[in-house]
Order: structure tokens, then sequence, then C-alpha cells
């Protein structure tokens, strides 16, 4: 299943949304949440990403705490997964690993070094 990346600029905040292809979502499979990736790799050349967070096709976040690939139901207490209305709440929730597999939809990035290029415009070249 293809990946949408959802990737987010510090500098202007904006974010950007796209849909990868199967090819290039393959090259994106054992990554963890918190790990660099050349632009190259998705066709965004020039750029370097750096992996936030994401979420599965079925809504469960991923844990950049949690290792492998799996669903677990773990206590939490506090972001991403569960945000308690006061200090001192725990929940357990279900939540993904932290490192993206085939059951994942979105992928959430951020943009650590620029390319030459906008990113706007070699968005609307790879959709």
């Amino acid at each position: 299943m293809p990946f949408k990346l959802v990737i987010s600029d510090p500098e202007t905040a904006t974010a950007v949304q796209y849909e990868l292809d199967d090819a290039k979502t393959n090259s994106l499979i054992g990554k963890k949440v918190g790990e660099v990736v050349e632009g190259d790799v998705i066709g965004l050349p020039g750029y370097k990403l750096k992996i936030t967070g994401g979420s599965d096709s079925s809504g469960f976040p991923i844990r950049p705490d949690m290792h492998g690939r799996g669903k677990r139901r773990i206590l939490v207490r506090g972001p991403p997964g569960f945000r308690p209305k006061r200090e001192g709440i725990a929940r357990r929730k279900t939540v993904r690993g932290s490192e993206l597999g085939n059951e994942i939809s979105q992928v959430n990035m951020r943009v650590e070094e620029k390319g030459s290029t906008p990113l706007e415009e070699l968005v609307i070249k790879a959709a």
C-alpha cells in the first residue's frame, strides 16, 4: 500500500501532502521514526527529511519509543496517542511500533536540509 507523505517545512510553516508510488514506498520500509532520509530516494533531490511520526491504515499512531512494527496495547501517559485532560492520567491505548512497515498509511516528515528547487514544485512533478 503506498504511503501518503505529509512533509512540513519549519521555515515557511507549511505542510505539503502527496502520495508515493509503490517503488518509492518500498525504499522507506524498515526506516524508523527519527531517522533522516535522503530526498533522492522519494523523488525530492537535494532534500534531507526527518521521519517524525505517522499512522497506520486503522488510524493508530506510531510511537517513537516503542520498538518493532506491530500493534500493542500499552499504558500511555502522553502524546502521541493520548492527550490527558489533567496531569497524572494514564490510559491503555493501542499504538504501533516506530519502524515503518506495509501497514503504515501516512508518514509525517520534516525538512532538515533544503534542495535547490522549492518543495511545492517537486511535489507537483512527482504527483
